[in-house]
This record gives C-alpha cells, structure tokens and sequence, in this order.
C-alpha cells in the first residue's frame, strides 16, 4: 500500500487505480477527449467516477509532437474555471492537473486540485517543486530527457529501463530536498522514445519498482499502438486495454487513460490473472 499527500485528501493507493484524461485544449491528439465548455467537463467527470476513476487528470496544454506551447496565462484561463467548476460538485475527488509552470500549479491547487502531474519531473520549472512541497500536493513526475523544444526528440542509450533508473534515483535526490518523499513516477510511454523503447518499458515496468514509489503507465491511444497497428487513435482502444493489461500484471499502479470503464474492468480482472 502507498500513502501519499493529495493536499486536502489523503489519498490512498491499496490497489491499482485509474486516471481519467480530462482535456481543455483544442488540439489534443485524441479528439473525443476535448472538453470546450464546463458542463460537457462536468458531464464527463460524472461518467468517470460512475465508471471507476480515482483520479480526474485536467490538462490546458497539449504536450504532443508539434503541440504548440501556450504559456502559463493561456493555460490558467482554460483551466482554473473548469478546477473550480468540478471540485464544487464533488469536494472529495482527487483532482490532478497536468503542468509544468509553477504559477499554474499554484493556481490550480487554490482552486480545489490536489496532485500536479509534472511531465518534466521540474526539469521546466523547479519551482514547481516548492509549491507542490507548500501546499502539501500530491506529485507526479515524469521521466524526460531534455528541454522543451527537444522532449520529444529521441537520445542515444543502450538500456532505456536503466536509463529510467538512473533518472529517477537523481529525481529522489532533487525532491527530497523540498521535503518531497512520497510521489508517483511517470516512465514516460511516448516521450523521446522509440517505438521498441515504449514497448520495453511496458514488458519491464516491473523493474522500476525498486525505486519504491507507485508507478503511472500512461499509454492511452497513443501513437507506438495506433502506428504499429496501422490505424488511428480513435481506433486504438484495443490496442489501449492490452497494453495496459501487460502493464498492470507486471506491476504498473495507476493507468492514465481516456477510456476509464474498460481500465475499470482490467483491474477488477486483474486477481483472477496472477
């Protein structure tokens, strides 16, 4: 069992959980995950916590391959109604922001977020570290190689799972120092990593878990399945589920995903497959 901080909720992890994507931004990858106005956000969130989401995941910024970058402003705008909007309707449930900027995070969390999921571990920001230490936030980071203009550009290395490692080892170090010791690591499916790589870490996420920390698997329709199948993302929920499945029997503890009620249904399978 994992016990984390979630600002106002504790937040506890006996068994795998689900996040449910939740976007604000007009160009995400997946189009059927875009969410333009508050009620159809609230609609959304209804659905996914009747189908089994833990977590509600908000993102204002897509970070896709050409994705164009926004700012903190723009973000905070899109995002700080909607945080307000569904923590209003339901107090008790865990809402995670996905940023990088310090000033949203900050933001974000005065509105009713509790966990900021950080796709640069505060490699963009590091004072983004301090907030989630001020307000006791939960915190989720990602593995990036990097800046932001070249996150998704692939590095040259042997062994992707220990170069995972060795980064959040350094990770545990920098976090430690603002009092951050409980948190969830992101291996980083899709970001700067070859198809083979993105496979790898799903087959060997078992590996991370000598870091000791939960473990997010955030696959959900993106393009290492659509493109290997020859489809598109809309097609890929399949492609989704069994990626997903592989990675929570080998150890995965949270999946991010846009499609909740079939990630529901793998985790409620999951004690007859062990």
């Amino acid at each position: 069992m994992f016990k984390l901080p979630a600002k106002d909720i504790e937040w506890q992890i006996t068994s795998p959980q689900v996040m449910g994507i939740l976007n604000l931004t007009p160009d995400s990858f997946f189009e059927a995950s875009r969410h333009s106005n508050i009620d159809s956000a609230l609609e959304q969130t209804h659905i996914f916590i009747q189908e089994g989401a833990s977590i509600i995941d908000i993102g204002a910024q897509s970070t896709r391959p050409g994705a164009h970058m926004e700012g903190a402003e723009i973000e905070m705008q899109r995002l700080i109604p909607y945080i307000e909007a569904i923590h209003q309707v339901y107090p008790k449930q865990l809402i995670s922001v996905d940023t990088f900027h310090s000033s949203v995070a900050e933001a974000a969390l005065n509105a009713g977020a509790n966990i900021i999921n950080d796709i640069s571990c505060g490699s963009f920001d590091e004072n983004i570290l301090n907030v989630v230490a001020k307000y006791k936030a939960g915190y989720i980071g990602m593995h990036l190689t990097g800046v932001m203009e070249t996150m998704h550009k692939v590095e040259p290395r042997e062994d992707i799972i220990s170069s995972i490692i060795s980064y959040f080892e350094a990770k545990k170090k920098l976090l430690s120092k603002y009092g951050i010791e409980n948190w969830v690591i992101d291996p980083g499916f899709g970001f700067g990593k070859t198809v083979e790589e993105n496979f790898t870490i799903v087959k060997k996420i078992n590996e991370l878990k000598l870091l000791g920390l939960p473990i997010l698997l955030g696959a959900s329709r993106k393009s290492s399945l659509y493109k290997t199948l020859g489809i598109e993302s809309k097609d890929a929920l399949n492609a989704t589920t069994i990626v997903n499945t592989v990675g929570l029997l080998k150890g995965a503890t949270i999946v991010r995903v846009h499609d909740v009620k079939e990630a529901a249904e793998i985790i409620q399978l999951l004690p007859y497959l062990k």
